[in-house]
């Protein structure tokens, strides 16, 4: 699919004099996930993992982390691709492996500005001091004609009764903040960010409910570049539209922010402007550089008369979630736990049908689903497609909140496996299945994995299944003083797998938006360094595993919410409460290799599983339910 292409780069590189062309996997907000017309490293190489690529005229790279390995392994074979590993100690970064290649030369690497963020840019710089950077908006659009479009979704507004803060008091919160540090403005490109602070949610990006814009603040002004700004609207976008009108902001295209940039920074009245570089786009720090403003900017945004760079404060102030929040996210969980349950239910009632000289089942509670009920194969996707229904029944349920992952025996070694629609891998009663998914909903978010045994396991399998939920167990009782960053923890939940010289490439925990990203920061759990600190109303993943090639994979995750757990002589100290409400099968537990603490602590959280949910679930599955959480 990808012939040619990587040939018809080289050819643009030879007309243009560039030395290097960086291939980025964003967007132009830096988004971690994009939009099919940013999915560029894709377009030219396969590779359909997370990314990003560097072309010479003699070598060309994906460079990727331990997430994806396995998958480059599979995808980048002919490809004339080769795989560069990242977050591993011998790690060759782009802009040290760029530095060693052209060492003795100046070379010219050209980026789409509109797609590389100033970090990035201002990093291969300080290595390769001589390089010079060629900005080229859609570079890959030379030598391509079939570019989707720019995403443009209807748009929905959110009240404060849903969110515990409007519009208006989010805006003088950050107005405030830029006072108190002498700013007169500030511009906001994450996606996530614009969505909370203007409560907007909309689906330019699969999964997560944002809007593809641009927002810029001053002390007088509110101004919103949107897509929706330049042509015929839905009535819902326009009801969304005028509730934003009254309350003081100014719809404006998209496409007139580099306009709008220009003429702010040249604006004499205009004070200093905040952008934060981690997610603005070269393009636009170009224009900001060239500006009046900008005079004396430097390639990370410092040095500049009137832009000051740095590290936005809304990304801190969104991930401490406000006590509504709190609550649309315990209910989000709730009516998530019960769809889970029915599932796990549905999918050991579906594999008892299993015939196995036939390689068929028949599932009699899907009757009504199929035409052909006597040989219906229970493969991933159709296992998939049933979790998704049982979610698309609960009242505000707006979708998943990222590809599910339905993986059985070798797909579940792949951290982010995509569960093939075609020639779907059959489930078979043996071995272990992991299913990874999550559901965003009106009043929240939530992201769930469950590694559960089909049938008989080898004692390895047992095994690894132990000790990925010990290390699951030791981080989700931990209780931690006032002021601890994640990297700081991160090691409760590896020291069991430690011990048996067993480990995984990547991170523990990740922050979990309120009806918005299932990805967010600033806080983290992971062996990188982070200093955030984890605050009391941060709801962070907390998702182990072991992934053994060709084999299996288990993985069990719980979002947990952090909160105060007591003051005395030494301080205030944190603690974890679990908001995901669905029981671990205790089937293949190997006990022996387990402490008493924390066979008490899964005894109580299956208990309190059962308690929550029993109550609303059918007669037949909450009776299976009491027997999945019976003390061990």
């Amino acid at each position: 699919m990808t012939d040619g292409r990587l040939s018809a780069l080289r050819d643009l590189m030879a007309r243009k004099g560039w030395d290097a062309v960086l291939v980025s996997g964003s967007d132009p907000h830096a988004s971690e996930y994009v939009a099919p017309r940013w999915k560029q490293v894709e377009w030219l190489s396969g590779f359909t993992g997370e990314g990003c690529a560097v072309v010479t005229a003699d070598h060309a790279g994906i460079w990727t982390d331990t997430r994806y390995f396995i998958l480059a392994g599979q995808q980048l074979p002919g490809t004339g691709f080769e795989l560069h590993k990242t977050r591993v100690p011998e790690q060759v970064l782009v802009p040290q492996w760029l530095a060693a290649k052209f060492k003795d030369d100046s070379p010219v690497i050209a980026v789409d500005g509109l797609c590389t963020d100033v970090t990035t840019v201002s990093d291969i710089l300080k290595a390769c001091k001589d390089a010079r950077i060629a900005n080229v908006p859609d570079l890959l659009d030379e030598i391509r004609d079939d570019r989707p479009p720019i995403p443009s979704s209807p748009i929905m507004t959110l009240g404060e009764e849903q969110t515990g803060w409007s519009r208006t008091m989010k805006i003088g919160w950050l107005r405030r903040w830029l006072a108190e540090r002498g700013l007169g403005a500030m511009l906001v490109s994450a996606l996530d960010e614009i969505a909370w602070m203007l409560n907007v949610r909309g689906s330019d990006i699969s999964y997560n409910p944002v809007v593809m814009s641009y927002l810029l603040v001053t002390a007088e002004e509110v101004s919103w570049y949107v897509t929706k700004g330049d042509g015929r609207l839905d009535d819902e976008t326009q009801d969304s539209f005028y509730e934003l009108r009254a309350d003081g902001v100014k719809i404006c295209p998209y496409a007139d922010i580099e306009i709008a940039l220009s003429d702010i920074a040249d604006d004499e009245n205009t004070g200093k402007l905040f952008i934060d570089p981690s997610s603005l786009n070269y393009s636009l720090y170009y224009i900001l550089k060239n500006s009046r403003l900008g005079a004396g900017m430097q390639e990370d945004g410092n040095g500049a008369r009137g832009i000051i760079p740095g590290k936005s404060p809304i990304a801190l102030r969104k991930a401490v979630k406000n006590e509504l929040e709190i609550r649309g996210m315990r209910e989000a969980h709730l009516e998530d736990g019960l769809a889970m349950e029915e599932f796990l239910y549905w999918l050991e009632k579906s594999l008892g049908e299993w015939d196995e000289e036939s390689r068929a089942r028949r599932n009699i509670y899907d009757s009504m689903m199929y035409e052909d009920t006597e040989a219906v194969p229970l493969t991933e996707a159709r296992a998939a497609a049933k979790l998704h229904e049982l979610r698309s029944r609960i009242p505000g349920f707006r979708g998943e909140s990222f590809e599910t992952i339905s993986a059985y025996g070798p797909g579940a070694a792949l951290p982010h496996y995509v569960t093939p629609e075609e020639d779907s891998p059959e489930l078979k009663p043996r071995g272990l299945y992991l299913v990874d998914s999550g559901g965003q909903y009106l009043f929240g978010t939530t992201d769930i994995t469950r590694t559960v045994p089909l049938g008989p396991c080898e004692p390895l399998e047992c095994e690894d299944y132990t000790l990925v939920l010990r290390g699951h167990i030791q981080l989700a009782m931990a209780i931690f003083p006032q002021g601890t960053a994640g990297c700081q923890i991160d090691a409760l939940a590896r020291e069991p797998l430690w011990k048996s010289k067993r480990s995984f490439g990547h991170g523990t925990g990740h922050g979990v938006g309120c009806y918005l990203n299932v990805h967010e920061g600033p806080q983290d759990i992971r062996q990188n360094f982070n200093r955030q600190p984890l605050l009391p109303g941060m709801i962070t993943s907390d998702e182990p595993g072991i992934y053994r090639e060709g084999k299996w994979g288990v993985r069990h995750e719980n979002l947990l919410l952090c909160k105060n757990a007591g003051k005395n002589d030494f301080g205030q100290w944190l603690e974890f409460e679990p908001l995901t409400l669905c029981h671990f099968d205790t089937s293949i537990l190997v006990t022996s290799l387990m402490e008493k603490d924390e066979i008490e602590w899964l005894n109580a959280y299956n208990a309190r599983v059962y308690d929550e949910l029993s109550p609303r679930l059918p007669k037949e599955i909450a009776e299976w339910l009491k027997e999945k959480t019976r003390p061990v």
